[in-house]
């Protein structure tokens, strides 16, 4: 199995790269986050990689972090998900934002995603909460509240259930915070 590869970017496009390692050009499909973060042409690359086996093809899947890349292939062992959707919620989560909506059964951010429906994420939840190493958050039910609030209020704004997630997704909100004071946060994170 290939853990990681390491080496120039040959070249890039909006579905993945290819990395030449020693004159061997190897095709990857990535996550828009991992292809953010990636160097340009010509410049050395390392990224975690996960091999997918079917019956008719082999694929590769380059990821810039190991949590990532654990991320993707829990989603890959979801009922009903399969390596493309994997890659959609990669794109649209990091790591630590996809278990917080997991802890605190944020479906509605999941179903944020396009081409996953509230029964797809419903499962998602399900089947991975018991899998992943999930944070202890004493206030489930109340944080579970203050975000949905704030992903309402933000979205009754104008605001994209894309654009939405991910300004929530960079935040830190405390168990205490105000429903007002996290939406304050996250206008913030649009604005800038």
């Amino acid at each position: 199995m290939i853990g990681y590869l390491s080496g120039e970017v040959a070249a890039r496009d909006a579905d993945g790269c290819i990395i030449d390692v020693n004159g061997v050009g190897y095709r990857l499909a990535c996550s828009g986050t991992t292809l953010a973060g990636l160097p340009s042409v010509g410049q050395t690359a390392r990224l975690f990689t996960h091999l997918h086996v079917r019956e008719d093809i082999l694929a590769l899947y380059g990821f810039a972090t190991e949590a990532e890349r654990a991320m993707f292939e829990a989603l890959i062992g979801v009922s009903g998900i399969g390596p493309k959707v994997a890659l959609q919620i990669c794109s649209a989560f990091a790591p630590d934002a996809f278990k917080r909506a997991l802890v605190t059964d944020d479906v509605d951010a999941i179903c944020s995603v396009p081409g996953i429906g509230k029964k797809t994420a419903g499962r998602v939840v399900l089947e991975l909460k018991e899998k992943l190493d999930l944070p202890d958050l004493a206030l489930v039910g109340t944080r579970k509240d203050t975000l949905s609030q704030a992903r309402s209020a933000l979205e009754n704004l104008g605001y994209s259930p894309g654009e939405v997630r991910a300004a929530l997704g960079e935040l830190q909100p405390s168990e205490e915070e105000s429903v007002e004071a996290v939406v304050r946060s996250a206008l913030k994170v649009l604005a800038s």
